[in-house]
């Protein structure tokens, strides 16, 4: 008995579904089950299967096609806006970086102090797998209020190492700057972005890209493009 495929105006397939009357979906009484025991192993429900599979494809085979995919393009466009941060804490101030320019975040370790440097942000260069790396201190070339360190003091949080660099320019240098406490990711869509507040007066105003609500805390984002320009400022 011949069926045909679901009525498509474009191209009608015509399949023998003897699966279902003779073969393990039916009576049983197919020949070639004593050779291929299922359906699912005999070469006729493989031909009849890549005959479906061949078959062009109708208009409402294309609306459904674009009706299903509709939700993953959805999450994958969603997914793209997504992006991510890690928050780290200055001083008494939660601020982040966006996580394409960090390298690896280390253990605080001994800073060699560069003779003749003028800046106060330029603390020196530390050993970064074997390659110096100029160390800046964040605090100072954000301009931070250090006496606002101590709420935040109480918190038992451990100094941690970033190591970033401009991700804009390849084969940039990159530095290494010591932070009092890494939190950890913040995963955020620009929508989530507020305006930096008028109230922020020192110089991470200038520098942030916007703020970020998270945990009961403001953190603020940090731009890296600015950030490395200070950083290169410094060191002239």
């Amino acid at each position: 008995m011949l069926h045909d495929a679901p009525d498509h105006s474009s191209a009608a397939v015509r399949v023998d579904d003897c699966w279902n009357r003779i073969g393990t979906r039916g009576d049983n009484t197919c020949p070639r089950l004593a050779d291929h025991f299922r359906c699912l192993n005999c070469p006729v429900f493989a031909q009849s299967a890549a005959r479906l599979l061949d078959r062009p494809l109708s208009d409402a085979d294309l609306v459904v096609r674009a009706e299903s995919s509709a939700p993953r393009a959805a999450a994958r466009e969603a997914s793209a806006q997504t992006r991510s941060a890690l928050a780290f804490r200055v001083a008494g101030e939660w601020l982040a970086l966006p996580t394409r320019v960090l390298r690896e975040i280390d253990d605080i370790r001994a800073i060699h102090s560069l003779p003749h440097q003028r800046s106060r942000a330029v603390l020196g260069v530390v050993n970064v797998r074997g390659a110096l790396t100029v160390a800046v201190s964040l605090g100072e070339l954000l301009n931070m209020d250090r006496a606002a360190d101590t709420k935040q003091a109480a918190r038992n949080g451990y100094a941690r190492m970033l190591v970033a660099a401009q991700d804009s320019e390849p084969g940039a240098p990159p530095v290494a700057l010591p932070v009092d406490e890494v939190e950890g990711v913040i995963r955020y869509a620009d929508a989530e972005l507020l305006p930096v507040p008028a109230t922020l007066a020192h110089a991470t105003a200038s520098h942030a890209r916007g703020v970020l609500a998270w945990r009961g805390a403001t953190v603020g984002l940090i731009e890296p493009a600015r950030l490395f320009d200070s950083i290169a400022r410094s060191l002239r």
